[in-house]
């Protein structure tokens, strides 16, 4: 009793069907798995924004505090608040001249300039340069 090998076709279309299966079943556990990441960095980001909200108005009713504590000091109200409120001009304008300072430290991309240009260079080139250099080192 001979046993029948299968032929080739058959032999494809098993692997076309197996390659086929693994691929959706792979595809099924990405989608699972990208779920629960975007379900988390949702919760994360709704988290980190009530945070910076919250962080907005402890600076708020902080601010409003240091200036009713100057009045308590014997300073006018209105003086008191424009104390406060030139202190967050100076500290807004020393990060801006930091933040300023760190920009102008930022340089062009030398390599990748250079990488395009040599790359433009070879493409505009006809070749035969690069072909005569070819047979010469051989």
């Amino acid at each position: 009793m001979a046993i029948e090998e299968p032929t080739v076709g058959q032999l494809f279309s098993a692997v076309s069907r197996d390659l086929s299966s693994l691929v959706r079943s792979e595809i099924e556990l990405a989608k699972a798995e990208l779920k629960d990441d975007v379900r988390s960095a949702g919760k994360g980001g709704g988290m980190l924004g009530v945070a910076a909200f919250l962080g907005v108005l402890f600076v708020i009713l902080a601010s409003i505090a240091a200036a009713y504590g100057l009045t308590a000091l014997g300073l006018h109200p209105a003086w008191a608040f424009l104390i406060v409120a030139g202190f967050y001009l100076i500290v807004a304008g020393v990060l801006a001249l930091v933040g300023v300072k760190s920009l102008k430290q930022i340089k062009p991309p030398e390599l990748t300039i250079k990488a395009a240009k040599d790359s433009a260079a070879l493409l505009k080139s006809d070749g035969r340069a690069d072909a005569r250099a070819g047979v010469a080192r051989r």
